[in-house]
């Protein structure tokens, strides 16, 4: 009872706080209140008021902000964190603890990860100031958060003017502002003025008075505007018609969300440049004191803008010269991890392979059925609803009477259904679902007929599929036990159509909604579906950033992780396992440079390529040089093979005989695995030309591995060479050169019907990278690869061969016993899988270069990217205007 009533008490002091200005004045006045109604205090509340004011002092010391995640240009520090008189910053973490119920730890992370933001800020104090820097989330992590805290912390700390450009559409601007609003505004209304509101059509319009008002001490003004150039424009004039005594009071702050979305200049020409980037330069030019932040979850484009662009002395680009930072993955988060699996310390842990929540559309006559096969088919063609289409739709209606069960009848819920960009299409499918509906409610509601049977079964294999791992999970009632809560959900089930042009649109104020949102590109960047369990995703992109914004299944999924479930394309499926390591890379290589002390200006963020895709549009891309990338510091692994080549498949074991022989295999050592050391380059060099890398090994090339080898000759001119063998595994089918027979080790392969290759997820063990250390560590579970490869010879590279057993069953013990994720190898023949660990630091190759680009020719992107591109700028003005 106590702590309950310290906390309360630590409440009410911090209500107090802006007013009374110190800990001890505020207590004071919260013993006053206490007195007029009680009379005097017992001990037992003086002890708590007390220990409620040493809670509240010691959360306001000035802390150091340590910027584990930032890359910075020297500064004066000036923000140390929450001050005692601050009003929103305190309002909203209240707002988020007390009302929205958030965990305290969630709260916790974005107060530390915000108050790092808010010290890379221009110091409102200065006179005049110009501050960039970009800030890097996840997709659907919670940025927003973020941002709201940045805010609320800026305008505490003296920032008076706060524009934020919210997207490119009329309903992307609206809900921003709706969480500005109920956030930030509503906690202390009097303190705001307003120049856009929530409706849509509230967007940004020149004042009465022409101009901006002098700002008022205590007192903010906010803009959240739509990113289309009538709307800058009007801000801009706005800014050009205000009072130059005016503008030198302003501080303002420039919050642009998805800025990678057209705010990056895309002309062809380094001379020219886009409406929207133009402008948004412009608008920083004017102002005097502004720190302009871009936040995203794709920062491809943004970190290729060019940081010394012609003509800088008229008008700077928007590069982020001043800061860029990583923000740290929520603990709650639901994202690649949890649907792709994770790098395990052990490559037989099943657990790696993450949770079993995608299902394959490979039927190529079913697609044709959801989706014009072509853009000439569009007016003609009607979507149906397929099997697999169905299916989804009963698991979602299945998931929804699940989570009522779990006590979610409060929230919102959602599925998407997404199969192709065209706004006929949209309506059609929208109207085919309808009619589903109408044909098997009656069955669903009364718990009879086909439509019924057929979610019982769909909910018994879903529950099958996806095991319970939180305690939350444990109720999954049958769909027999479930009517009650089924005919709530088709009560409040909706179809909506989310487009530009629709008018059976989205909207989640009021009470709680469960809806399926048939719709395009809207639905691909930025709009938060709540609640979103089910994603039915046929639409593609040629380009990194379009398609991991798309990902709008990844987010919180508090309760209910077990239950969000992704229909799409193996394809599909297949570039979203790879991206989602690229874009760790970019947050490795953020971190990789600040452990160095390196500066926006003194790096360039690299950017693995992928053959056949383009990391962001060609026009962003004007200012990325061709150059091979860098292995320092990294490990590279074969994780993809051609099983079922038998010419690849005997050729790489030829190969990795023949090395052993030239080595000369009494020079292997080791009891279990073998070793030899100080084996000259060429021999490496040699066994590399001759192995054959998978060419669906997207992320790992045979002629990018020589190039850098042979440019760094010199250095890395004596290897270890490492044969892993397993001690309990199968022996050979054939010798290893002088060797002989070897015991294998067992890599089983991902289930994924209907592919080519095999894709074992991962070859390495961490323990595997030790094997030519002198000291060896008790255990390497927890540890970090880098941890790790501190252990080895230094300046020494590493070249291990795994020798692969062909069958590989998914438990070699209890062979036959089914896995949900993983199934036997089944090779034409034992298989020879290749990592090498290269020596350095992953932070060193070269300034202002990223990779080598393999960006595909217009003509050989497919029409949905056009359509995207469209959208993108001119179409999302048309639009929304």
């Amino acid at each position: 009872m106590s702590n309950r009533q310290v906390e309360r008490h630590a409440e009410q002091i911090r209500e107090k706080l802006p007013r009374y200005g110190s800990v001890e004045r505020a207590a004071e006045e919260v013993i006053r209140d206490f007195e007029e109604v009680m009379g005097e205090l017992p001990d037992s509340v003086s002890r708590n008021i007390a220990k409620a004011s040493e809670l509240v002092r010691s959360s306001l010391e000035e802390v150091e902000i340590l910027r584990p995640s930032s890359i910075i240009k020297p500064r004066n520090d000036w923000y140390q964190g929450p001050q005692p008189r601050d009003r929103h910053w305190p309002a909203l973490d209240g707002y988020l603890r007390h009302i929205k119920r958030w965990e305290d730890d969630a709260v916790d992370s974005i107060d530390e990860t915000s108050s790092e933001v808010v010290s890379l800020l221009g110091n409102p104090a200065r006179r005049s100031f110009c501050c960039r820097g970009l800030v890097v989330g996840y997709v659907q992590s919670g940025k927003t958060a973020n941002m709201t805290a940045v805010i609320a912390k800026a305008v505490d700390a003296g920032y008076n003017l706060v524009v934020l450009l919210g997207g490119m559409t009329n309903k992307l601007r609206s809900q921003t502002q709706l969480r500005l609003d109920s956030d930030i505004v509503d906690r202390h209304r009097e303190l705001w003025e307003l120049y856009t509101k929530s409706e849509e059509d509230g967007d940004f319009i020149i004042p009465r008075n022409g101009a901006f008002t002098m700002p008022v001490p205590g007192r903010a003004q906010l803009a959240v505007l739509k990113k289309v150039s009538s709307r800058l424009k009007q801000f801009l004039r706005t800014i050009e018609r205000t009072q130059p005594k005016i503008l030198r009071e302003l501080k303002v702050l420039i919050i642009d969300d998805e800025c990678d979305q057209a705010s990056v200049n895309s002309a062809k020409s380094e001379f020219d440049m886009t409406t929207i980037n133009e402008l948004i330069r412009r608008i920083i030019r004017s102002l005097p004191s502004v720190s302009y932040v871009g936040y995203t979850a794709t920062p491809f484009a943004n970190v290729f803008i060019n940081p010394y662009p012609a003509g800088k002395e008229e008008l700077d680009d928007l590069y982020p010269e001043d800061f860029i930072t990583a923000l740290p993955k929520p603990d709650a988060y639901f994202g690649t991890r949890e649907v792709f699996g994770d790098e395990p310390d052990d490559p037989g842990e099943e657990v790696e392979s993450g949770h079993d929540m995608i299902r394959l559309i490979e039927d190529e006559n079913e697609l044709d059925r959801l989706r014009p096969v072509k853009a000439a088919d569009n007016d003609n063609f009607q979507p149906v609803i397929t099997e697999n289409l169905e299916h989804a739709i009963l698991w979602f209606i299945g998931s929804c009477a699940v989570r009522r069960r779990r006590g979610h009848a409060g929230r919102h819920m959602s599925m998407l259904v997404h199969t192709s960009p065209r706004i006929l299409q949209h309506d059609r499918m929208a109207d085919a679902i309808d009619a589903w509906l109408d044909r098997h409610a009656d069955d669903l509601r009364t718990g009879t007929g086909p439509a019924f049977e057929a979610l019982s079964r769909v909910m018994e294999q879903e529950y099958e599929r996806v095991e319970p791992y939180r305690e939350q999970h444990e109720s999954r009632p049958p769909a027999a036990e479930l009517l009650t809560e089924l005919n709530k959900v088709l009560e409040a089930l909706q179809v909506v159509v989310e487009n530009g042009e629709s008018e059976r649109r989205l909207d989640y104020t009021g009470d709680e909604k469960t809806y399926i949102v048939v719709g395009g590109a809207v639905l691909a960047r930025g709009l938060t579906l709540e609640g979103l369990s089910v994603s039915f995703f046929l639409r593609t992109s040629s380009q990194y950033d379009s398609l991991l914004q798309m990902g709008r299944w990844f987010g919180y999924r508090q309760g209910y992780e077990d239950l969000p479930r992704l229909w799409t394309t193996p394809d599909l499926a297949d570039r979203f396992r790879q991206l989602a390591r690229i874009e760790e890379e970019v947050r490795e290589d953020i971190q990789n440079y600040r452990t160095h002390d390196l500066t926006p200006t003194d790096f360039a963020v690299k950017v693995r390529s992928i053959p056949g895709m383009a990391i962001t549009s060609a026009g962003k891309m004007r200012h990325a040089y061709r150059t091979s990338i860098s292995f320092a510091g990294r490990h590279v692994q074969t994780i993809r093979f051609d099983h079922r080549d038998d010419e690849v498949v005997r050729g790489n074991w030829k190969a990795a005989s023949r090395l052993i022989d030239t080595i000369g295999s009494s020079r292997f050592v080791g009891v279990t695995s073998h070793l030899a050391t100080e084996v000259e380059v060429e021999k490496v060099r040699q066994f590399l030309v001759a192995y054959d890398i998978c060419d669906s090994h997207l992320n790992l090339k045979k002629k990018l591995l020589l190039e850098y080898i042979d440019k760094q000759r010199d250095y890395l001119s004596t290897w270890n060479v490492g044969v892993i063998l397993s001690e309990k595994g199968e022996l050979s089918h054939h010798d290893l050169g002088g060797l002989g027979k070897v015991t294998t080790v067992n890599r089983s392969r991902l289930r994924e019907p209907k592919k080519k290759y095999a894709d074992i997820k991962a070859l390495m063990s961490r323990s595997d990278v030790l094997i030519d250390a002198d000291d060896q560590p008790k255990s390497v579970k927890g540890k970090k690869w880098e941890d790790l490869k501190e252990l080895r010879p230094e300046g020494r590279p590493l070249l291990l061969l795994y020798p692969i057993n062909s069958e590989s069953s998914p438990n070699p013990r209890r062979k036959g016993e089914p896995s949900k994720t993983r199934e036997p190898l089944d090779a034409v023949d034992d298989l020879m899988g290749v990592a090498i660990v290269f020596p350095g630091e992953a932070s060193s190759g070269g300034s202002y270069y990223s990779v080598e680009l393999d960006v595909p020719a217009s003509e050989d992107l497919d029409d949905e990217d056009f359509v995207e591109m469209a959208d993108e700028m001119d179409e999302a003005e048309l639009i929304n205007e």
